[in-house]
């Protein structure tokens, strides 16, 4: 009863669900059929991205969003990796950067050309190595400009610096069992993460400890979901030990015993939950299942309070989640997916049905804007910073991006294809020169060594002919 009269209250109990008209749909895509949990799908106010089918490789799509209709089988792909492509994330501070994890054990990020691709993107401006399985995983920084997290097979979680190309944190003895997810906190300075072990622990990354830990979050066996809620709580999906499906609430600083747990049915989908930290609700997309709930979370008891299902006839096969600053603020639009099916990809846009046409602030409230609010450097010597946030209030224009510039630290390490491609980052001046000068020494020391080497040669080019012509003497 509790939990109804609550419910009642809130202005999110109407919100439905509406599949878009079929021309609206992305037709005729050969959706990956990968086993592997990730969502498959990523987008953005500019593009939607999905995880396909690829011979000999890994591959995957990135369409402008207004590319609806049949999908031509010749469309250009992003296909650099020689393995299945098992996760893609946007960056969050550039609408035309995208980090994808592979099983080929690494990490690339991509530059899509403002407009989308004319040709196939084979070269990455970047490529990530330092896993030693496959890379299941990636996850960019909500703050900090050009900082991604990837965490592999091999049980180990990476944080790279894109703008150099390093590995700056290797947290690789915290999971004796597979990472099932990471998430970050809202302004980057912890994570949480389901393992295989039936743990969930909080991590702070930079300090390289483990804040907080939770064995048996969920008692059963299959896989388990952990995300940070905006006020810093923990919200779980994962399975009983009568493999029902079940969500809980948990408070990092005391996780002896969850704020709430709810048990929901008996399919065997794993919920893949999708959280908007604007209006506080979470909506759980199950792998295989046909339908999308979603629960507010509130801070009065029960805490997860259902609110609605959204249900069609196809299971869906991944699931993506528009950012706030892409939805439509005129239509009260407060979440839009993009449902995966065998074939294609089917927006499902949720309302909130208002008389008004009028702007409605409550359903908006200020939303995480594209601006990073701090560089990779300030983040790794242990700054932190909220994100910075936009008003929607006359709808989103998505503004220039600044092209990805990746500044090696080593002349060596550079890939003569990828400069070319390569437009991001402002490194700070000073790390360029002294970079230069020891590109310089560099330089001069294989100089050095070429001639020296040349010299080599010639001498012994003399000494093969003089002992050609002592043969042929001999010969005579």
């Amino acid at each position: 009863d509790t939990m109804r009269r609550v419910v009642r209250q809130s202005k999110f109990r109407h919100v439905f669900g509406q599949a878009v008209k079929n021309d609206q749909c992305y037709d005729d895509i050969r959706v990956s059929r990968v086993t592997w949990d990730s969502s498959f799908c990523a987008v953005n106010p500019r593009f939607v991205a999905i995880i396909v089918d690829a011979s000999g490789g890994g591959a995957f799509l990135v369409l402008p969003l207004h590319k609806t209709g049949r999908i031509d089988k010749s469309y250009p792909t992003v296909c650099g990796h020689t393995g299945p492509v098992l996760d893609i994330d946007w960056c969050p501070h550039n609408d035309q950067v995208i980090a994808s994890g592979s099983e080929d054990c690494t990490v690339m990020v991509w530059q899509i050309p403002e407009n989308g691709l004319t040709l196939s993107l084979t070269e990455p401006v970047v490529v990530l190595e330092g896993h030693s399985k496959r890379v299941g995983i990636v996850a960019w920084h909500p703050t900090a400009r050009n900082v991604l997290l990837s965490a592999g097979c091999d049980n180990a979680i990476i944080i790279w610096n894109v703008g150099t190309g390093e590995a700056l944190i290797n947290l690789d003895d915290m999971h004796v069992d597979m990472i099932y997810n990471v998430s970050w906190n809202r302004n980057g300075s912890l994570i949480c993460t389901a393992s295989k072990d039936k743990k969930v622990r909080v991590i702070d990354p930079r300090k390289q400890e483990i804040v907080a830990e939770k064995e048996k979050t969920h008692e059963g066996a299959r896989p388990m979901r952990a995300i940070f809620l905006a006020d810093g709580n923990i919200f779980t999906t994962g399975f009983s030990r009568m493999s029902e499906r079940q969500l809980a609430l948990w408070n990092p600083k005391n996780m002896e015993e969850p704020i709430a747990l709810h048990e929901m049915d008996t399919s065997n989908g794993v919920l893949l939950p999708f959280y908007d930290p604007d209006t506080n609700i979470i909506y759980l997309c199950g792998k295989g299942d046909s339908s999308i709930r979603y629960f507010e979370i509130t801070d009065e008891s029960p805490y997860v309070h259902y609110l609605n299902t959204f249900s069609s006839k196809e299971p869906q096969r991944g699931m993506g989640f528009m950012p706030k600053r892409g939805l439509d603020v005129n239509k009260c639009e407060i979440a839009r997916f993009f449902k995966l099916h065998e074939r294609k990809c089917e927006p499902i846009i949720m309302t909130v049905p208002r008389k008004s046409d009028l702007f409605q602030d409550d359903l908006y409230p200020d939303t995480a804007g594209p601006e990073a609010a701090l560089e990779a450097e300030e983040w790794f010597e242990g700054k932190n910073a909220d994100p910075l946030l936009i008003s929607l209030k006359h709808g989103y224009i998505p503004g220039k991006n600044r092209d990805l510039k990746v500044v090696k630290k080593n002349i060596l390490d550079n890939k003569p294809a990828g400069n070319k491609k390569s437009d991001l980052i402002n490194a700070p001046k000073k790390a360029a020169d002294a970079s230069n000068s020891q590109n310089d020494a560099k330089l001069d020391e294989i100089l050095k060594e070429l001639k020296s080497i040349k010299d080599t040669i010639s001498s012994q080019d003399e000494r093969i002919s003089k002992l050609e012509q002592q043969m042929a003497k001999i010969a005579d």
